[in-house]
């Protein structure tokens, strides 16, 4: 019936669907635009450089220029500076008189950011853009005053991912549940826990949460634009308007595919919904990336490793988890396997019998992040806050801080602390008190942005100390 539910969903917004009304003027102004002609130098030019062509005229005056290029729209040359010899100047005839441009050489051909195979392109791509400018200069001023971008297909299949979002969230769930109450089994064995893994110990009294459950539809994310180059016409997601040029003519989301002006991408809302053919792996990508992307609440990496250390018979037991190396070709294995494969990635005890590269993996996934899972922003003050002698005083600071992490990151590390609590909870088989573990940890959850710091390495005994308490009370501090 829920099946049956989401499908008739996505059939009513597939039949609410209309493509949105594509505004040709920009079109149609860079069919009007003047076409580039070369003037060409009639005599040999000693030393001309080999990249430019017959359009060199030498070392020749503004003047000379002006008359060699007449009154035709369109017309270029280039000539070496008479007050900068071996610097040279791109001149053409545009809106009756002469516009001169540094021009550089550097493999392509450029006068601003954009590079050109060949002038005659890079001619064609200016005069576009100069007649466009000039005569819509108002109209591109007031395109970001009526978006389009709520009734677009992107948006379309964002609201698509959205409702199945919902779905497989509580599929992980549940699965996480089943998963927890299996390692309860373990409660007759870690009994004889230390007191350092005791959330009793402390009476914190800590205020509940600000951060409810998120849903992964709701995680908040910036689109990943980059220049882009378009082959054939293309029109603006954001503004329906053609997006003029010849190369570069707009910019795209690396992570979804959203295609916009440039000064539209400056307007558009923090709702990427990545999409996984464009990002095409799991490891090194950004943590809230991901789980946009996989429509979970954290990545899968986390939750599939997790689950299976805790699924094999004898993984919360193994002497030095997290601390004993596993093989580094296996680990290169596992994750090439995630990579590939997501969620269905085969990391069962008859693929791996040993848990350390189940467990190398999980810790390769947290170094690899662009951004830590304590991120380069929150950073700072995890490390005052562990700077706090007093435990009860530090883990108020913690517990505040907490808050300031983005969802995904927030959620990511509950799971990672309520499972590393249960590794503690076993430290009389594996040896791993959460003081151990905030060793093996502290480094790999948190770093600071510029790694050449020093810094870095006085903060590592802090680094420490902040994974130790959370692991200790992760019940009170992430309640």
């Amino acid at each position: 019936m829920a099946e049956s539910a989401e499908a008739d969903s996505e059939a009513d917004m597939d039949s609410d669907y209309e493509p949105p009304p594509w505004k040709s003027y920009l079109y149609q102004l860079q069919q009007q635009a003047p076409q580039p002609r070369r003037i060409v130098c009639t005599m040999e030019v000693e030393n001309r450089p080999k990249y430019y062509g017959r359009e060199f005229h030498g070392m020749i005056s503004r003047e000379e220029t002006d008359a060699l290029l007449g009154d035709v729209e369109g017309s270029y040359l280039i000539r070496e500076s008479q007050r900068q010899p071996g610097s040279y100047t791109l001149a053409i005839r545009f809106g009756g008189t002469t516009k001169n441009f540094r021009l550089y050489y550097d493999g392509k051909h450029f006068v601003a950011d954009k590079r050109f195979d060949t002038i005659q392109n890079l001619v064609a791509d200016g005069l576009i853009t100069m007649y466009i400018e000039t005569k819509a200069e108002e109209y591109i001023k007031q395109m970001t005053g009526e978006p389009i971008y709520e009734s677009c297909g992107y948006m379309s299949l964002r609201r698509r991912n959205t409702t199945t979002t919902r779905v497989v969230t509580t599929f992980s769930r549940t699965v996480t549940t089943a998963t927890i109450d299996e390692v309860d089994n373990f409660s007759s064995i870690s009994s004889s826990t230390s007191q350092s893994s005791d959330n009793s110990s402390l009476d914190l009294a800590l205020s509940p949460s600000k951060r409810a459950s998120t849903q992964a539809s709701s995680y908040e994310k910036p689109h990943n634009f980059k220049v882009h180059t378009y082959r054939g016409p293309h029109w603006c997601e954001y503004c329906a308007n053609f997006m003029w040029g010849l190369v570069a003519q707009g910019v795209k989301c690396a992570d979804c595919g959203l295609n916009t002006h440039k000064q539209c991408s400056k307007v558009v809302p923090n709702d990427c919904q990545p999409h996984m053919k464009y990002i095409k792996k799991v490891y090194g990508i950004d943590l809230t990336t991901i789980v946009k992307a996989h429509n979970t609440t954290r990545p899968v990496v986390v939750d599939n490793c997790v689950q299976e250390i805790e699924r094999r018979k004898d993984g919360l037991l193994s002497e030095g988890l997290y601390r004993v190396s596993g093989f580094n070709d296996d680990i290169e294995e596992v994750k090439l396997s995630f990579d590939k494969d997501g969620a269905h990635a085969d990391i069962s005890e008859s693929a791996y019998e040993d848990i350390n590269t189940i467990a190398g993996a999980l810790k390769l996934y947290f170094r690899m992040l662009p951004i830590p899972l304590i991120t380069f922003d929150v950073y700072p003050k995890f490390i005052e806050a562990a700077k706090i002698a007093d435990d009860k005083d530090c883990l108020r600071k913690i517990h505040e801080t907490l808050d300031d992490l983005p969802p995904a990151h927030y959620q990511t590390l509950t799971y990672l602390m309520a499972h590393l609590h249960r590794v503690a909870k076993c430290d009389k088989f594996n040896l791993m008190t959460a003081e151990n573990l905030g060793m093996v940890w502290g480094p790999t959850l948190m770093r600071l942005a510029d790694t050449n710091s020093l810094a870095g390495l006085t903060d590592l005994k802090f680094q420490r100390r902040a994974v130790e308490l959370m692991i200790k009370f992760q019940d009170a501090l992430f309640n």
